[in-house]
């Protein structure tokens, strides 16, 4: 990805990224494709993959910055302009879904119980960057053509899981969009944030544990 300027990469960050989350805002939390969402997030998700990761390594998540970072395939300078750029992606996607495609973009937020929703987050965040880290940084797997398939079943997997438990976001970026969509309230970000961010460290270990 040399050939690639950091300009390059953060513009490719921001589109997956933002349709990444406008997908989810606008199947999922306003419900345009019922209990199909699961499966047109993950296909948006699976060809922004393959349609960017040769130029930013299609991060979309800024817990998944962190997993590549702490594997040593991702520089310590693009971490935080990936992150900020992921982190706006998701909000004006939220904003683009509730003011353009949505008729009634009214939104009532999800219940979360802590425990579960902790426990959803740690685990399916865990999984998604764990699964990253193999099928798409290791020299193992280099040049495999089914990356952006596994990556992107890891999200169906879990939003069919426990989308019903936490809101199936597995994403700081798409917690963002969420929050900024009305769907998690301002209190409860943090059941979010917390165990994703912990999970793409985590996963970074257990990647290099098991090299």
């Amino acid at each position: 990805m040399s050939e690639h300027s950091l300009q390059n990469k953060l513009i490719a960050e921001f589109i997956g990224t933002f349709f990444l989350a406008l997908t989810i805002c606008t199947a999922a939390v306003h419900g345009s494709a019922g209990e199909y969402a699961p499966f047109a997030i993950a296909a948006t998700l699976m060809v922004m993959i393959y349609g960017l990761g040769h130029v930013s390594g299609a991060h979309f998540n800024p817990a998944v910055t962190v997993g590549i970072w702490l594997r040593g395939a991702c520089e310590k300078d693009e971490v935080a302009p990936y992150i900020a750029v992921q982190v706006i992606a998701g909000a004006a996607a939220a904003l683009v879904s509730a003011n353009l495609l949505i008729t009634d973009p009214s939104v009532t937020a999800l219940e979360l119980d802590m425990t579960q929703t902790i426990g959803a987050e740690f685990l399916y965040t865990f999984a998604l960057v764990f699964v990253i880290l193999n099928v798409a940084t290791s020299e193992a797997t280099a040049g495999n053509g089914y990356y952006g398939a596994a990556i992107a079943f890891v999200v169906l997997a879990g939003a069919l899981t426990v989308g019903g438990i936490s809101g199936g976001s597995f994403n700081p970026a798409v917690t963002g969009a969420l929050f900024t969509s009305g769907a998690i309230e301002a209190a409860d970000i943090w059941m979010h944030l917390v165990p994703q961010l912990v999970a793409g460290v985590v996963a970074a270990q257990a990647f290099k544990a098991t090299q």
